[in-house]
């Protein structure tokens, strides 16, 4: 599809999907251990979904198949046939193969033989890349429908942390990762139709990292080309996942104030206009405490009350699937409705990366919701 007319970009619905029954604190801390209570309190994660089997770390589902999950659901409440998609753009840090790209194994689960399939490996902040990559291609006629997922397996790299070990001998900063990170995807159906007379959508993109200089907030090593096979083989352990703890704390709430900054200018919205801020770890004390010292005002703090979307306390941290899960959870709650100005806010550890998109909300909630 390809044309010069004057196209809009709607997002006609969303899916979510997180796999197996929730795992609270207390099931938890039976395998690994337990966090002090100031701890608990301060992550405010109380379940998260495991796509592995505790015990033994058999999968049980895989990234892709809960891409494709969270992926039907959205185009089931859209009405939108999977063969309607033209493009699909898919975001993970927790791929099941570095080729083919994920994006290609799920267009093979929908039963899709031609499409266009980008794979974003971006994480906490990809979702919000991968949206703008489709809005754009669909604003100029390259796609007319598209689905954008987030997914991400976290659980197999955590597993050989407390797999075949005594709870108790666990170390505390691996029970940290372990208690805040959990599984899922989460997905948006797109569409280019033409636009009414005088109207244009409102769409703005803000997108930077500020941690070029500084040391990774997190870091996955293992699988791919930074040393030799043998080298890597004679590691502890052949996927790594390592979190630094008082890096993030400190830095982390300086790339969010910067970032809802760099938002409010280039969308010209202020904190007030704001209807819903979509930011999935924004209730997390260790985070939050910290706003003031980053340059948030105690007049941007009010305008916000009230308006972060989030549900870190249901799914935990869930990297590329935590916008689009806390979005999927404000819109079939009818906490996001039509006209609501709208923020979605993705902020990725690694090298501290900010991606932020704004516009009106135009989709009444799903009739089953």
């Amino acid at each position: 599809m390809t044309t010069t007319e004057n196209l809009s970009v709607r997002i006609l619905a969303t899916g979510g999907h997180v796999p197996g029954d929730p795992i609270d604190n207390a099931a938890l801390e039976k395998i690994v251990g337990p966090l002090p209570d100031d701890v608990l309190e301060g992550i405010q994660v109380g379940t998260r979904h495991w796509m592995i089997d505790t015990v033994t770390g058999r999968h049980l589902t895989s990234n892709s198949r809960m891409a494709e999950a969270a992926g039907r659901q959205a185009l089931e409440r859209a009405g939108v046939g999977a063969d309607e998609i033209d493009l699909l753009v898919v975001c993970t840090a927790s791929p099941e193969y570095l080729l083919p790209n994920v994006a290609t194994t799920v267009q093979h689960y929908l039963g899709l033989e031609r499409c266009a399939a980008i794979e974003v490996r971006g994480a906490c902040a990809g979702w919000v890349q991968a949206v703008d990559i489709a809005r754009r291609q669909l604003a100029d006629g390259t796609a007319r429908t598209a689905l954008v997922i987030g997914s991400e397996a976290i659980s197999p790299l955590m597993a050989p942390m407390f797999l075949d070990k005594d709870p108790f001998k666990v170390r505390m900063r691996e029970r940290l990762t372990l208690y805040t990170f959990g599984d899922g995807a989460g997905a948006v159906v797109m569409r280019a139709e033409p636009a009414e007379a005088g109207h244009t959508d409102d769409f703005a993109f803000v997108n930077a990292c500020m941690g070029g200089l500084r040391k990774p907030g997190m870091e996955i090593i293992g699988g791919g080309t930074d040393v030799s096979q043998p080298e890597q083989l004679r590691r502890k352990r052949l996927i790594d996942m390592r979190v630094d703890v008082p890096g993030t704390t400190t830095f982390g709430p300086r790339v969010f104030v910067t970032a809802i900054k760099d938002m409010a200018r280039r969308s010209g919205w202020s904190l007030t206009d704001l209807d819903a801020l979509v930011l999935p770890e924004g209730n997390a004390d260790y985070f939050a405490r910290e706003y003031e010292d980053a340059g948030l005002s105690a007049a941007d703090d009010a305008a916000l009350d009230g308006k972060i979307m989030e549900n870190l306390a249901a799914v935990g941290a869930t990297g590329s699937a935590a916008v689009p899960l806390a979005l999927d959870d404000a819109w079939t709650a009818g906490r996001i409705r039509p006209g609501h100005k709208v923020v979605l806010l993705g902020i990725e550890a690694s090298r501290y990366i900010y991606t932020g998109l704004s516009l009106t909300w135009r989709t009444p909630a799903p009739a089953s919701a």
